[in-house]
């Protein structure tokens, strides 16, 4: 029988079938053995042993996948941000931006919290990414916003990234009336948000859309990536890559430079810029060492 699964706790894997019934399952010693781990949102073949429990016996082909959280098959990936608190970081939102730009998805960035932060503010946020991406403007509390990114998500598996505290189950509760995902406080000693999910789980909406809930890391694990291979998850940094006088140009300090050009008439976000030399910098650290 094939299925998807929907839920991974504890050693078992949670297998929806074409019915919608969910089976508790475990999986093939085989796949330990060959260092496979199924990942919540893998289709799967599985079958019963009894009544109740099942054995996942084949994974399908992945067209992405990620390491932490353990999600696989994702359309479209919702970058959060909020913008009151937790306080915006730019770097760690690129980082999401960065995994998502790697593993082909769409992307779509919410800019959470509106209802509490000053107009300024949400637009500072807003002039980096608007440009580059699908910005919204919500709040999973009043609802603002919220429509739109049902028109966005509309049958896809769609991922929300992001901090803890930028509110991800907040919007997934007002995506789909009758969700009741838990929602965390914001601690007023670190000012960022106490993990709230434990797990990853798919949930359905009544619009068509399947959304994956999970914990709120700092970023997600991005596979390791070669010096020249990063610029091409900066889609404003590609756009006068074609500039540069040599073709292995870093955009660092290489003289006839388009986009080091680009950036000093200001057509490139300074604090993208900012990321993508980080990240270089933290590629040629860790070669160093």
């Amino acid at each position: 029988m094939k299925g998807l699964i929907v839920k991974g706790v504890g050693g078992f894997y949670y297998v929806e079938d074409d019915e919608g019934r969910r089976i508790q399952c475990r999986a093939r010693g085989v796949f330990k053995n060959e260092g496979i781990t199924p990942y919540v949102g893998d289709e799967v073949e599985f079958s019963m042993v009894d009544d109740e429990e099942g054995v996942v016996e084949k994974i399908y082909p992945r067209k992405n996948s990620f390491i932490r959280p353990p999600i696989s098959n994702v359309d479209l990936i919702a970058v959060v941000v909020s913008a009151s608190k937790p306080k915006f970081n730019p770097f760690i939102t690129d980082r999401f931006l960065v995994m998502a730009e790697k593993s082909s998805t769409e992307i779509v960035i919410c800019i959470n919290k509106c209802d509490t932060a000053k107009e300024k503010d949400i637009e500072k946020i807003a002039k980096i990414y608007e440009k580059i991406y699908t910005v919204i403007k919500i709040s999973g509390s009043t609802g603002v916003g919220v429509d739109e990114l049902r028109e966005v998500t509309m049958d896809k598996k769609t991922a929300f990234a992001g901090p803890s505290g930028v509110g991800k189950s907040t919007i997934i509760n007002a995506l789909q009336p009758g969700f009741s995902l838990e929602t965390g406080e914001i601690s007023d000693k670190t000012k960022r948000g106490r993990h709230t999910t434990r797990h990853v789980e798919i949930f359905h909406t009544d619009y068509g859309a399947m959304v994956y809930d999970t914990p709120g890391f700092t970023s997600f694990d991005i596979l390791e990536s070669e010096e020249a291979e990063l610029q091409h998850y900066y889609p404003d940094i590609m756009e006068y890559a074609g500039n540069c006088r040599y073709d292995n140009c870093m955009h660092i300090k290489e003289p006839e430079c388009g986009v080091l050009k680009a950036l000093s008439e200001g057509k490139i976000n300074q604090s993208r810029y900012d990321s993508y030399k980080n990240q270089i910098e933290e590629i040629r650290n860790k070669k160093r060492y």
